[in-house]
């Protein structure tokens, strides 16, 4: 069974940084994509970072240079460091998993999501 277990999150300052986690129940490699994903309240949810099999990555426009995505596959587990943090941020934040041929196909499972929330 699939399993996606984010951590991290907490609250911080404006400036701040975290670094969340989320671990995998099944070999990373397999995967064809993996992302964070965020969704804040009465706001739909948006894609964060995505970072694809061949290690390449991409970042929704607000974060980037202030977000980077990774993954270490001996440990089977998705990162995202978050520097430079902005209220604009806070949000609940979801980690999934595409298993599909393309990652533009969709993701196919979704962790429960951990709380970023970022005070001014």
């Amino acid at each position: 069974q699939v399993q996606l277990v984010e951590s991290g999150g907490g609250s911080v300052q404006t400036g701040g940084s975290l670094r969340l986690s989320c671990a995998a129940s099944f070999d990373t490699r397999s995967s064809t994509c993996m992302g964070w994903f965020r969704q804040a309240p009465g706001k739909e949810r948006e894609g964060v970072a995505t970072i694809d099999s061949d290690g390449s990555t991409k970042y929704l426009d607000s974060v980037k240079g202030r977000f980077t995505i990774s993954q270490d596959n001996a440990k089977n587990t998705l990162y995202l460091e978050m520097t430079r943090l902005k209220p604009e941020d806070t949000a609940m934040y979801y980690c999934a998993v595409s298993l599909k041929e393309y990652c533009r196909d969709g993701m196919d499972y979704w962790g429960k999501g951990t709380l970023v929330t970022i005070s001014s």
